[in-house]
């Protein structure tokens, strides 16, 4: 018996559809520049060291050690489940697939919520940073540093709006320059604290253990916000339908992205807490990098680490868009919310509805902000909030995979560990987060966070009779590749029998066998 997991699309069949990406729009090297810049090692460190050293103090360095591997794990869960799927929507179509299609929706509603609520983070470090090179004076008026990073916003999204050929080129020439920063800044703090004095305390090697992260909800809090760190690398799985050979670069690229940031935050974490004293450390809450990097390099070394800072939010903002347009996207498609998100510009393949709603309401979110307090009240409350979103449908993917490939993994060590254990130690770590954390989190930061995702219950709803198809979806299929035990999959079809197949991205693939 032979089974066909995966009929030819539209396109590859000379046709147009509506709902096409544009394919073979990003390479597997640009896929690994998207991950890292998803991750946005400049920016992360720059908005949210301070808010981890205010939590976990001299533990900041563990809490990223510790919630990294666990990330790991779920990077090896989406580098799976988009073997199994290729679909913009990662997750949201994984999550329906490997377990029910309520929580994929609800999976794919927390990272729209989570990517929309960060471009009022993304955007204030942007604005703050290109205030900062002009009139260092103006860090706190939080009117003009929204009101730059607007300009910014909309300028990122025009790049997503004009094809992903654009975002690709783009990508490349910012991360570079700021990857490139980045590590020479990396290895002159390395030096500078091996041989001169400084403001902060020794290393010791007890920064990557468990004694500063002891008290009640100081590890949880600080998982959460470590999280937000590495948040992001997973924009290469919602690329994979416009990624070369994207059902293994793809996710390939996520785990490399994972790893490079990884070393980067540590660095800089240890080099902050190694050359700035605490009370600095808390005052230049918005843009703590800038500070270091006059440490590190007097008279010039902040002002390098501004552009690099700059570089990595306007590169993090265009990636962000990205993950919440393509998720719209496949959700539009699925019909799961309005088919209108669903469609794509005919000249540039891109979801054109989506980024323009997802550039109002950011839009409108930026000028509510101005309410909100000071950019260091702003940026705190939307870190917390965007790790619970994460937590929870990170979660739901480290589970999906073990779920999916439940028949495959004890065929080999590889296969229990990178498949079985590595990501289910991963959800349960995320699942472990989310929860304990609630408790100890500040009414906002629960009502933003948890209560988001739970009003996806009404699209869910609302759409649910549009919608079968998504509903209905077959199961997540092991990559005969990865299963001894599949046959060889042997297309049996004629070309009437292809050309009469449906838009494997709206409809579900009925199973064809000789």
């Amino acid at each position: 018996m032979s089974h066909i997991n995966s009929p030819q699309a539209p396109e590859a069949r000379g046709e147009t559809s509506p709902h096409a990406l544009q394919s073979n729009g990003v390479s597997a090297a640009g896929s690994i520049v998207m991950a890292v810049a998803g991750s946005a090692p400049a920016y992360s460190i720059a908005a949210t060291t301070a808010t981890l050293v205010a939590v976990a103090g001299l533990g900041a360095p563990a809490a990223l050690l510790w919630c990294g591997i666990p990330m790991l794990g779920i990077a090896w869960a989406f580098m799976y489940l988009g073997r199994a799927d290729v679909n913009a929507g990662a997750a949201y179509s994984w999550v329906a697939r490997a377990l029910t299609p309520a929580l994929g929706f609800l999976s794919g509603w927390a990272l729209v919520i989570s990517a929309t609520i960060f471009m009022v983070a993304g955007a204030l470090p942007a604005g703050a940073m290109t205030v900062s090179l002009f009139d260092p004076t103006q860090a706190e008026n939080v009117p003009l540093i929204t009101g730059v990073g607007a300009i910014w916003f909309v300028i990122m999204a025009a790049c997503v709006y004009f094809g992903v050929h654009v975002t690709a080129r783009a990508q490349w020439i910012m991360s570079i320059i700021e990857v490139g920063i980045l590590f020479v800044f990396a290895g002159l703090a390395l030096f500078r604290a091996a041989t001169t004095t400084h403001a902060g305390p020794d290393f010791s090697w007890d920064w990557l253990g468990f004694s500063h992260l002891t008290g009640q909800g100081i590890f949880v809090a600080a998982a959460l916000i470590a999280a937000f760190y590495y948040w992001g690398w997973d924009v290469s799985s919602n690329l994979n339908e416009e990624t070369t050979d994207g059902h293994k670069s793809a996710g390939a690229a996520g785990l490399i992205g994972v790893g490079i940031v990884f070393v980067l935050f540590e660095v800089f974490t240890i080099a902050t807490l190694i050359m700035l004293p605490a009370d600095d450390i808390e005052a230049n809450s918005a843009n703590i990098l800038s500070v270091l990097g006059d440490v590190i390099w007097p008279g010039i070394g902040g002002k390098i680490l501004i552009i690099a800072v700059a570089l990595s939010t306007i590169a993090t903002l265009e990636t962000t868009l990205i993950q919440v347009t393509r998720t719209l996207f496949a959700m539009g498609r699925d019909h799961t919310i309005p088919s209108a998100f669903g469609r794509v510009s005919p000249r540039w393949k891109t979801p054109t509805f989506a980024t323009l709603v997802i550039l109002g309401i950011s839009l409108v979110l930026f000028v509510g902000s101005n309410f909100l307090g000071s950019v260091g009240d702003i940026m705190s409350n939307a870190i917390s909030s965007i790790g619970l979103q994460i937590a929870f449908y990170y979660t739901l993917a480290g589970v999906a995979v073990v779920v999916a490939y439940r028949r495959v993994l004890f065929q080999s060590v590889k296969n229990f560990i990178l498949i079985g254990l590595w990501p289910a130690s991963g959800a349960v770590f995320m699942g472990w987060a989310f929860f304990v954390s609630i408790p100890g989190n500040d009414p906002l930061v629960n009502w933003l966070g948890i209560g988001l995702i739970v009003l996806g219950v009404v699209p869910l709803l609302v759409f649910y009779p549009k919608a079968k198809t998504y509903y209905s979806r077959r199961p997540l299929e092991v990559p005969p590749e990865l299963d001894k035990k599949a046959p060889a999959a042997i297309d049996l079809r004629s070309p009437e029998q292809v050309e009469s197949l449906p838009d494997p991205n709206t409809t579900a693939i009925p199973q064809i066998r000789d």
